[in-house]
């Protein structure tokens, strides 16, 4: 056995020798001699790295910046993995001797593979079958040769280790736990051998077979990331707004300083009486429900002859310091009584994405508590949560050391959306941070023309004051659902007395506002209520047109007191949910009028502010 190993090892130990010197151009042609062409290629590459690199920090000196994010900063990484560790007992001997057994077992298994030690005496086979998949490592190359075989192997291995381990942990608080397993699961995904370019043999034969120029391009995607402070998903330049993406003809009809307001432009000679007022989570921009005419909710509902406005919220600025949860609920009041005024109607429809979602509620408990509940003739949620007992991994990032923390990264008195992008990014992190750090900084490839992706990185700054108390007061001690210990415009709020019909939407697989989380909206709610399961998660759940055909939906007639309950007598329906949501929105009040006057935004005697999507949604 032990032969075996030593005889994979030093297989090893060459291979990526030779990788690295081919990397650098420093291999011997069978002739014995340097290939000098090669040579001099590779020191213009080194040279021109160094050129980037040495710019990169001259523009850097006299830069007035505060310690970068602790996602930002590998050295704090590093703590990071430190600290993951010292709550491991991988010091415990037993413990070792079962991760050293593990390893020389694999180790033979993959020495077998390759021809090595009596389990290999026929030769290395055509198409190894190693023991641990994974997609990171689908591509041959990581099968082909022992060194690389063996590294993605011997890293799954341990991986699959350290977080057994992790989960295993006991005599810890279940949220401190939590917190270990993922900080346990970043640090493992972090350390994967696809992310650095000399363990990564997609990317060292890219940069064999371009002569360098894919190292090159790939450094220059990262220093331009650096100088950003934003990782890049998309091609720059792709998307212009109002252009080809948030292309709904429309006007923006109401302004203050917290938000705009757009009403869109109606393709019906109908429409119904009451119109609709969505409100986007205010933590992103608002077209991820209008990115082109194909994926567009707001464009289908239009369709659909209902009459829509949107409220975009303004990206916080040093005016904006001293903003807190009364504000947003004061703001979607005024945006109501502003619809309801204009168009001459006693009632709105609305919907609340997400965040939005969990604002909405608390508005509709303020309005009921002030006798004004039938200012809304209904309340639509997409995702959005207001129990967050269970809200999913985004509690690992809330407790008081992090809320602190967040005072020194905000001293203008808002909160650069960069970090929020960085936050949710690391919930997903092999799809969207460590996927972009080997296809665009390893390899040097061209970005997609992504319109998801763009939307996912055109940040939103927020008021510091108030995502803090949202973070304390919500997410941390859960205050929300506990009837008056919020208060609000005056009034105390208590979700029990919530009356107006209401829609609750959840996805499946969504990890930020998990199905669980939200099906618990509608324990606290008085009036009637519909909840439908969406396929896929927290953002193409929700955008899911019926020209797609995708993910399918769940609904059930009966009763459910438990979303296990609603699951097991759940009826699938194949495509969008969006008709069903059409559906029982004329059930509510199915009487229409003519789409004429101030139904249609800016024409004769309405003086419309600017054309949409209005400023507000390009602010920064």
């Amino acid at each position: 056995m032990a032969n075996d190993a030593s005889d994979l090892m030093n297989d090893v130990v060459r291979t990526q020798t030779e990788n690295m010197a081919t990397l650098f151009g420093a291999l011997m042609p069978a002739s014995g001699k340097p290939d000098p062409d090669a040579a001099v290629q590779w020191a213009k590459i080194a040279a021109r790295m160094q050129s980037l690199w040495t710019d990169y920090q001259v523009e850097q000196i006299g830069k007035v910046t505060d310690s970068p994010p602790h996602y930002a900063d590998p050295v704090k990484w590093i703590a990071t993995a430190e600290a993951v560790f010292r709550q491991l007992p991988l010091a415990t001997p037993q413990v070792q001797q079962d991760i050293w057994d593990e390893v020389i077992a694999l180790v033979n298994t993959v020495s077998g593979q390759f021809g090595f030690g009596p389990g290999g005496a026929a030769g290395p086979a055509d198409e190894p079958e190693l023991p641990r998949r994974d997609r990171r490592f689908a591509d041959p190359k990581w099968q082909r040769q022992p060194f690389f075989a063996l590294l993605h192997q011997l890293y799954l291995l341990l991986g699959e280790k350290v977080m057994r381990l992790a989960e295993a942990v006991e005599d810890v608080e279940p949220a401190r736990k939590a917190q270990l397993v993922f900080a346990a699961r970043a640090m493992v995904d972090a350390l994967s051998p696809a992310n650095f370019p000399l363990t990564n043999p997609v990317a060292l034969d890219r940069a064999t077979e371009t002569n360098g120029e894919s190292l090159l391009r790939g450094f220059e995607n990262m220093l331009n990331d650096l100088r950003k402070g934003q990782l890049t998903h998309t091609q720059p330049g792709a998307f212009v707004l109002g252009e080809n993406i948030a292309v709904t003809p429309g006007k923006v009809v109401y302004e203050t300083p917290l938000f705009q307001l757009i009403q869109y432009t109606p393709t019906t000679d109908k429409v119904l009486k009451t119109p609709l007022v969505i409100f986007p989570p205010w933590i992103n921009r608002f077209y991820i429900l209008d990115l082109n005419a194909k994926k567009s909710f707001v464009r289908w509902a239009v369709e659909q002859g209902v009459t829509v406005f949107m409220v975009s919220w303004k990206s916080a600025d040093p005016s904006m310091a001293g903003m807190v949860w009364d504000d947003y609920i004061q703001a979607q009041i005024e945006a109501i009584d502003h619809v309801r005024d204009r168009l001459g109607v006693p009632s709105v429809h609305t919907i609340g994405y997400c965040v939005a979602g969990t604002t909405l509620a608390a508005t509709l408990a303020v309005l009921a508590r002030k006798g004004e509940a039938d200012k809304v003739a209904s309340a639509t949620f997409f995702t959005a949560q207001v129990d967050f007992e269970e809200a999913g991994d985004l509690k690992n990032f809330i407790d008081d050391q992090q809320i602190e923390t967040l005072g020194t990264l905000s001293p203008e008195g808002y909160l650069d959306g960069r970090y929020l992008a960085a936050t949710f990014n690391l919930l997903r992190g092999n799809d969207l941070v460590w996927n972009y750090v080997e296809k665009n900084y390893l390899k040097g490839e061209d970005y997609p023309a992504f319109d998801l992706l763009h939307w996912n990185g055109d940040v939103t700054n927020l008021p510091a004051r108030w995502h803090r108390d949202y973070l304390r007061d919500l997410y941390r001690d859960n205050r929300l659902v506990v009837a008056d210990s919020l208060s609000a415009c005056g009034v105390p709020i208590d979700l029990h007395r919530i009356a107006t019909p209401v829609y609750v939407q959840a996805g499946r697989e969504d990890h930020i506002a998990p199905p669980a989380s939200v099906w618990k909206l509608t324990r606290y709610l008085s009036g009637p209520w519909t909840f439908l399961l969406a396929g896929s998660g927290h953002i193409a759940g929700v955008v899911n047109p019926p020209s797609s055909g995708k993910y399918g939906y769940w609904t059930n007639a009966g009763t459910p007191e438990t979303l296990q309950d609603f699951i097991a007598g759940a009826e699938e329906h194949a495509g969008s949910w969006w008709p069903h949501w059409r559906e029982w929105l004329g059930g509510l009040d199915p009487a229409q009028v003519p789409a004429r006057g101030k139904r249609k935004p800016g024409g004769r005697g309405d003086k419309a502010i600017e054309d949409a999507p209005g400023r507000y949604v390009s602010t920064r």
